[in-house]
């Protein structure tokens, strides 16, 4: 698994966290700008996504693949999933929706490498 590609997915999710909580806490709907910035998150996971099958294909990783495998597809379906209901839901709680799915990412990404590296 990729640290540094872990780090750009934290980042950026908890970067949109923020924004999606000011949009919130504003009364706005989801904007575009939102829409694209988990649109480009989705790619961050899937990139991380392929580094973890690449790494486990080559014989890394921690014996327990079914957890990890779990965090991984939990990861790729958060940020469509959390979209959709944002753009469901045209009131405010649309954006508070993407709040918690872009804290769901930043943390399973976080438990991830704890995974990957045998930590816990």
């Amino acid at each position: 698994m990729n640290t540094t590609v872990s780090t750009i997915v934290i980042s950026g999710s908890l970067l949109l966290m923020l924004m999606s909580l000011i949009v919130a806490i504003r009364d706005r709907p989801m904007g575009m700008v939102l829409l694209v910035g988990f649109a480009l998150l989705e790619v961050a996971v899937l990139v991380q996504a392929g580094f973890v099958v690449a790494g486990v294909a080559g014989g890394a990783g921690p014996d327990d693949k079914v957890t990890l495998f779990g965090y991984v597809g939990g990861e790729v379906l958060i940020p469509p999933a959390g979209v959709f209901l944002a753009l469901a839901e045209r009131s405010r709680w649309g954006p508070a929706i993407l709040t918690v799915a872009g804290f769901a990412i930043a943390v399973m990404t976080a438990r991830l490498l704890q995974i990957w590296q045998g930590v816990a």
